[in-house]
């Protein structure tokens, strides 16, 4: 069975256990927790924006199965990779993936198919499972890698729409970060406008803003496709925990990362 080894452990988190769970203790605070279909989280190193992925980690009830929903970086593999079996390895300890949910998304979803190549040295599914870890020790994964292009809206929101028919209680997780290196004002004011039709759960109008507002948000995929597994299963909105950018950690506001942290929240 494939055992993938941690890519950023050292870099974008730390790769000791004792100073990983120290940093994941400070990250997460104590908040009361609510159910939710699915969350939408950013995938920076842990200094930039651990504080907005800890947030809503500190704020859903995570079941046993995870679906993380990946943004493939640099394009390797196919558009809809599933990882099949085994396990991810964290300074934690080996998360195990659930080889029958990750099945019943393949079955689910034709063009979904095993790959792994997506996953290799990519970092934006990576960091999200100390954080579920720590949350949940025994989480299981179905990981998912989106290589997939903003123009092809119909068959994200199918992939989605397809997620809400696989058997099992399992938490979508979303990871993407919004607008990329432009200054403050100009991030806030294009992460404002993303945010917006997520919360409305409007995929065709987060496109629309992305083109319009020329947003450089990478995991527009997982984000869009986690909006429409919130619509099948009922949802209506989202909420957002926190919204930052890398200025606020580094003091640095000429070049930013926006970064925002949401829940879709069952009965939403």
């Amino acid at each position: 069975m494939p055992l993938r080894p941690p890519a950023v452990a050292g870099t974008f988190y730390p790769g000791r256990a004792d100073a990983l769970r120290r940093d994941l203790d400070g990250l997460i605070p104590v908040a009361p927790k609510e159910r939710a279909h699915a969350v939408i989280v950013p995938h920076a190193g842990y200094v930039y924006s651990g504080r907005v992925a800890g947030a809503v980690y500190a704020r859903v009830e995570v079941p046993r199965d995870v679906v993380l929903l990946c943004f493939n970086h640099r394009g390797h593999g196919a558009p809809y990779g599933v990882w099949p079996d085994g396990a991810w390895r964290t300074p934690l300890g080996d998360a195990p993936v659930n080889a029958d949910l990750a099945a019943g998304i393949r079955k689910a979803f034709a063009r979904a198919g095993v790959d792994e190549a997506g996953f290799l040295d990519e970092h934006s599914g990576e960091v999200q499972v100390p954080f579920l870890q720590r949350v949940r020790p025994d989480v299981r994964l179905a990981p998912v890698s989106l290589s997939v292009g903003l123009g092809e809206l119909p068959a994200l929101e199918a992939f989605g729409r397809a997620l809400a028919t696989v058997d099992g209680d399992f938490l979508v997780v979303a990871s993407t970060d919004l607008n990329h290196y432009e200054d403050q004002a100009s991030t806030i004011e294009k992460d404002e406008a993303a945010i917006r039709a997520i919360e409305a759960l409007d995929a065709a109008a987060l496109r629309e803003e992305i083109r319009r507002k020329d947003i450089s948000m990478c995991g527009y995929a997982p984000t869009i496709a986690a909006i429409a597994y919130g619509r099948a299963k009922g949802a209506t909105s989202a909420k957002t925990v926190m919204h930052a950018t890398s200025g606020d950690a580094s003091g640095d506001y000429d070049r930013v990362v926006g970064y925002a942290g949401m829940l879709i929240p069952c009965g939403s």
